[in-house]
């Protein structure tokens, strides 16, 4: 696949399951920022929602299942296929390229909301093959950037990386219809405020950042965002759906490339 430039490397904000089936200020956004660069000639998804403690495992079947990960929606929902071939071939390059932790493939897993609900809207036709890898909670915050910039030589072969999760994210505060928590507010920029200065060290040390504990109570949403960062080359950051759900949700995205 010959390129202009790198396919970029995305953080989004993905929120709750509604947001796959809704036409709202999220999904709209979503849709148009697949308008502003090339078709990837691939998609590499991290996910929030597939935790494997002590391993990083990436999908490598031909047909990855749509993973329902959720209870509490309506049925129609669960109803809901993204029927997206993999990319085996793709699966087994990447465990053999990352030398900073061990990568298997696996066929256990599929792609679940935290992959779909985004995908849905930039590429609803499903033609575009995905893979999706794991978060290893028990890997440091560093080791996830170190990972992230392993991953970014993919971006010159027309893969497209995506950390799907959000920067504050504490289910247990939710309010709907509240107005944002004044810390959730505050932590949300002071992360954009890093990002914006390349700053990732005060990125990966984000326990120490002021209201980390109850923005992050824990860290599977914010992960994807450092393996992002980690992918990125400098590029100055363009951000997207800058709000604050349900008082305690960070539907804050961020664009590389």
């Amino acid at each position: 696949m010959s390129l202009e430039k790198p396919m970029p490397a995305i953080f989004i904000g993905h929120g709750s399951p509604d947001n796959a089936f809704e036409d709202n200020e999220f999904s709209r956004e979503w849709r148009r920022i697949a308008t502003t660069f090339e078709k990837p000639a691939g998609i590499l998804v991290i996910s929030a929602h597939w935790v494997t403690p002590g391993a990083t495992l990436v999908t490598g079947m031909a047909q990855p299942e749509t993973i329902h990960d959720f209870y509490g929606f309506p049925e129609a929902y669960s109803e809901f296929h993204y029927p997206a071939p993999g990319a085996p071939d793709l699966a087994r390059r990447i465990a053999k390229l990352v030398t900073t932790v061990p990568v298997q493939t696996d066929e256990s897993w599929g792609l679940d909301h935290g992959a779909w609900s985004v995908l849905a809207h930039l590429y609803p036709e499903a033609d575009i093959p995905v893979i999706q890898m794991s978060i290893d909670s028990r890997l440091s915050a560093q080791e996830h950037w170190l990972l992230g910039q392993e991953l970014g030589a993919l971006r010159d072969e027309g893969i497209l990386i995506l950390g799907s999760g959000n920067i504050v994210h504490h289910l247990g505060m939710i309010r709907w219809g509240g107005e944002p928590y004044e810390w959730a507010t505050e932590f949300d920029a002071t992360v954009r405020q890093a990002l914006r200065h390349q700053d990732a060290q005060t990125l990966i040390r984000y326990p120490e950042l002021k209201h980390a504990h109850l923005a992050i109570p824990t860290s599977e949403h914010y992960l994807p965002l450092l393996s992002v960062l980690g992918a990125s080359r400098g590029e100055t950051p363009q951000f997207f759906n800058e709000s604050i759900f349900a008082s305690s949700i960070s539907m804050t995205g961020v664009i590389f490339g």
